[in-house]
């Protein structure tokens, strides 16, 4: 069978609303479930980033202990395990106690899965900050919290923004996984107009096409953005 590329545009230009409405789900998924799990990933990756000194009380050396025991397990299970076997156990072992729908348990599913690979993330830009920028903040006598807050994480953000980006992408195309949860995404669009014209091949490849519009779009104006605090850092580097 052939490509043809005349009914390809056929099915966009009959079924645009359609398709639209699918691409405005994706974004909302991929945007705030990429917020969301930027914001789990903080904590995680601070928690995981704390190192554990000498000068430490034996209760905080546990605690801290803990704390990394505790993210390092989170981080195993979520990205060991498919994101969509994730959203079908969740959504039917909390269904009877919190009575959640399904577009909500995409949301809840796709942050905190997202929130495992911004924990290593984060962590691996805490790691790239120089130490000597921590020990200068100890002796001005700023806390651990302080300096992370103040020094560490802004330059560790930074320093991890494309991999913090590319998860925006990945996020625009997994979120298609959450079709077994009904999510009405592009794919699940694409699928129910798959299913009434029985054109396969050019119906998925104008979901293939929009979908590599949007990675397109998203990859360009995560560049700029990266471009744009270079810039600031080579600036406050010249100005110091």
């Amino acid at each position: 069978m052939s490509l043809d590329l005349i009914k390809c545009w056929e099915i966009f230009t009959q079924n645009a609303d359609m398709f639209f409405y699918g691409i405005r789900i994706t974004l909302l998924y991929a945007i705030i479930g990429t917020l969301a799990g930027f914001l789990i990933g903080l904590i995680l990756g601070g928690i995981r980033g704390l190192e554990i000194n000498e000068s430490d009380s034996t209760f905080t050396k546990v605690l801290k202990k803990a704390g990394h025991l505790i993210t390092a397990f989170y981080v195993w299970v979520f990205r060991g395990t498919p994101m969509m076997v994730q959203a079908l156990f969740f959504y039917y072992f909390l269904k009877n106690i919190i009575g959640w729908n399904m577009a909500v348990a995409g949301m809840f599913i796709i942050s905190i899965n997202t929130g495992a690979y911004m924990a290593e993330i984060i962590r691996s830009g805490l790691q790239s900050v120089d130490k000597g920028q921590t020990e200068a903040a100890k002796s001005l006598g700023m806390t651990t919290v302080q300096t992370l807050i103040s020094i560490i994480f802004p330059q560790a953000i930074r320093n991890a923004f494309p991999s913090i980006g590319n998860q925006l992408i990945v996020n625009i195309k997994d979120s298609c996984m959450l079709n077994v949860l009904s999510v009405t995404d592009l794919f699940f669009q694409s699928q129910s107009i798959a299913g009434s014209n029985l054109l396969m091949i050019e119906t998925y490849f104008v979901a293939a096409i929009l979908y590599l519009i949007l990675t397109t779009v998203a990859t360009f104006v995560l560049n700029q953005i990266e471009k744009r605090l270079n810039l600031q850092s080579s600036y406050h580097d010249y100005c110091a």
